[in-house]
C-alpha cells in the first residue's frame, strides 16, 4: 500500500462508521468487499462502491486485511468465532484489524485467540464519529504486537487524521476507554460551567472567550458547547441532533467504568457522568446528543437552544 498499489480489503460492519470508512477506502483506490445483516447498510456501501458479498467467508476471499466494525463485544465474538466466521475461514496472510469499541477482555480474547491460530491480528478503535468517517479524518489507537502494528498502519491510512500506535495487544481499547472516559467528564464540566456562568448575568460568549484561553478549557468545551449560536459544531444549535449520540456515549462509559471496577480503581467523576448518560437513555433520549446532560444542571430540566417535543416519539 505504501507504494500506491491497490489492495483488497473484507469489511464485515457497514453502519454509521463502516459505510463511510469504506467510502473512503474505495476512493483512495482500494477495493473493498463489504458484508452487513443490515441490508438498506449494504446497499449505502455499494453506493459508495464497495462490492457488497453475502457473508463472513466471501468478505475474506483474497483479502490483505479485514476489519470489523460492529457495535460490541458479543457481536465481535460471535463474527470472530461463531460458525462461518473469520478464525474459521482466514487465511494466515490477511491481517485482522477489530476498529469496533469493546469491552477490554473481548480485545484481549481476540489477540490471545488469533495467536492460538497461528493468526495476526490488531485492536484499532477510532475518535472522531460520523463526521471524522466521512471526512477520513479519524483518530486510530493501535494495539497489537509491534509487527503486526506496523503492518497495519498502511491499511489504515487512508481513513485517518492522526495514528497512534498505542501499545501492545489491547493497547488501542485502552487508550480509546480512557479517552472517551475523559470526554465524558469534560462534557459535564461545559454543561454545568456554561450554565453557572449564565445564572451570573455573564454573556455566553464573552465567558466561552475567557475559557478558551484559561484553565477551565477542553476539547468538549471548545468544540460541543452547549449554548447555541458560540460555536458552530455544537449540537446545541440544531435541537440536540447527534454529532456523538447519547448512548453511544454511555456504551464508551460503561466499558470504561467496567475496566475501572477490574481494575480496582475509583472512577466517581466518569460514574457520574454514565449516571447522567443513562438517565437521557431512560427518558428516551439516547438518539440525541451526549451533550443534552446539560438539562439536568437547571431545576427546571431545560438545556439552552433544546426543545422537548417529539424528541421521544421520533426516537421510537
Amino acid at each position: 500500500m505504501t507504494d500506491g498499489s491497490e489492495s483488497q480489503y473484507g469489511w464485515i460492519g457497514l453502519g454509521n462508521m463502516g459505510g463511510p470508512m469504506t467510502g473512503n477506502l474505495v476512493d483512495a483506490g482500494h477495493s473493498v468487499r463489504g458484508f452487513d445483516l443490515d441490508h438498506r447498510s449494504l446497499g449505502d456501501a455499494q453506493q459508495r462502491g464497495v462490492t457488497p458479498v453475502t457473508g463472513i467467508p466471501e468478505a475474506l476471499e483474497g483479502a490483505d486485511v479485514v476489519f470489523t466494525m460492529l457495535p460490541a463485544g458479543q457481536q465481535v465474538r460471535e463474527v470472530f468465532a461463531g460458525e462461518g466466521g473469520i478464525f474459521e475461514h482466514a487465511s494466515q496472510d490477511t491481517l485482522l484489524i477489530d476498529s469496533s469499541t469493546v469491552d477490554f477482555e473481548t480485545s484481549r480474547w481476540c489477540h490471545r485467540e488469533a495467536e492460538a491460530r497461528g493468526l495476526r491480528f490488531v485492536d484499532a478503535p477510532v475518535s472522531g464519529g460520523i463526521s471524522g468517517a466521512e471526512a477520513a479524518t479519524l483518530t486510530f489507537m493501535v494495539g497489537g504486537r509491534p509487527e503486526n502494528v506496523e503492518q497495519a498502519l498502511p491499511f489504515i491510512e487512508p481513513m485517518a487524521g492522526n495514528t497512534f500506535p498505542a501499545g501492545g495487544p489491547s493497547a488501542g481499547i485502552a487508550a480509546k476507554l480512557a479517552n472517551n472516559m475523559m470526554l465524558g467528564i469534560s462534557i459535564m464540566a461545559a454543561a454545568e460551567g456554561s450554565q453557572l456562568a449564565e445564572r451570573l448575568g455573564l454573556d455566553p460568549k464573552v465567558f466561552w472567550d475567557i475559557v478558551s484561553v484559561s484553565s477551565g478549557q477542553s476539547w468538549a468545551q471548545k468544540t460541543w458547547y452547549p449554548v447555541p449560536g458560540i460555536v458552530e459544531s455544537a449540537a446545541a444549535n440544531n435541537n440536540y441532533d447527534a454529532t456523538f449520540r447519547a448512548d453511544l456515549a454511555l456504551k464508551d462509559l460503561t466499558l470504561a467504568t467496567q475496566a475501572g471496577r477490574e481494575a480496582d480503581l475509583s472512577l466517581t467523576a466518569a460514574e457520574l457522568a454514565t449516571s447522567q448518560l443513562q438517565a437521557l437513555a431512560d427518558e428516551g433520549l439516547g438518539h440525541k446528543d451526549c451533550t443534552l446532560i446539560t438539562k439536568y444542571v437547571s431545576p427546571e430540566g431545560e438545556a439552552p437552544g433544546y426543545t422537548a417535543e417529539h424528541d421521544v416519539a421520533d426516537a421510537a
